[in-house]
């Protein structure tokens, strides 16, 4: 069977950092494009970024790209998310998804999301 599992989201200042992870099992993240997606409460699902099989990576929100790095490591068989300078609005669930070969095709499977709340 196949998983993604995200994990390191939590309840952070604003200012603070988080890591998040993605951790796939049953399979290897080798050949797949690795994205990362959020959904905050009553808004539709947005696009943060995405890494490629060969490390090209895309910033899909203006929002985040000077703040959140993606990056992955296949020894590992895990993507991440570093989030920097956190905002209140930054608030939402965080899904990592998996892509065959690119970051243009369509998404194969999700995470099962992990929580993020920026608050003081």
């Amino acid at each position: 069977q196949y998983h993604l599992v995200e994990s390191g989201g939590g309840l952070v200042q604003p200012g603070g950092s988080l890591r998040l992870s993605c951790a796939a099992s049953g399979f290897t993240l080798d050949y797949y494009a690795i994205g990362w997606f959020r959904q905050a409460p009553g808004k539709e699902r947005e696009g943060l970024a995405c890494i490629s099989p060969s490390d090209g990576i895309t910033y899909d929100a203006d929002s985040v790209k000077d703040r959140f790095t993606i990056s992955r490591d296949n020894a590992k068989n895990t993507g991440y998310l570093q989030m920097n300078n956190l905002k209140p609005e930054d608030t939402a669930v965080y899904y990592c998804a998996v892509r065959p070969l690119q970051c243009d095709y369509d998404v194969d499977f999700w995470g099962q999301g992990t929580q993020v709340t920026v608050s003081s």
